[in-house]
């Protein structure tokens, strides 16, 4: 496996399986971990998982990213969503395509939410898929990447 994708988690997301069921489900963050290793496993690309609740640690990991050239990153910022321009700004420098992901639809909550820094500087968002979210992203870069290879 020479490529990895980062997926990175942002504040609260390790509290997944407890916090707020009706809208964030059962699955544990260990979940979304498994199913995210599948997913690589499935397109022969290493999967580096990470979570942090502070903004900085989040920031370093995609830098990291970017300085390793991975196939690109996954991040579900959390509460940063909403209100990091450090967060964009990581993600506006770094030379890698960014998927977005939030596991509910953050369009059918309140209105704060509807609103990202992450999505003007990311490659695409998925919202409302549940944990199946970060598969579907994963799938998404392993199929960019295999065009860029094609072109």
């Amino acid at each position: 496996m020479a490529k990895t994708i980062y997926v990175l988690n942002g504040p609260n997301l390790n509290l997944l399986g407890t916090r707020e069921p009706k809208t964030y489900g059962h699955a544990t963050l260990k979940d979304v971990e498994k199913l995210c290793r599948e997913a690589g496993k499935r397109h022969e690309i290493a999967i580096a998982f990470h979570q942090s609740n502070h903004e900085g640690q989040l920031i370093d990991w995609i830098h990291e990213a970017g300085a390793k050239k991975a196939a690109g990153l996954v991040i579900n910022p959390g509460g940063y969503t909403h209100s990091s321009v450090a967060i964009r700004d990581a993600v506006a420098a770094v030379d890698i395509p960014v998927i977005e992901v939030h596991i509910s639809n953050i369009f059918a909550r309140e209105d704060f939410r509807h609103f990202s820094h992450i999505a003007p500087v990311a490659k695409g968002t998925l919202s409302g898929f549940g944990i199946m979210g970060y598969a579907l992203a994963i799938d998404g870069l392993a199929a960019l990447n295999a065009s860029e290879r094609r072109s």
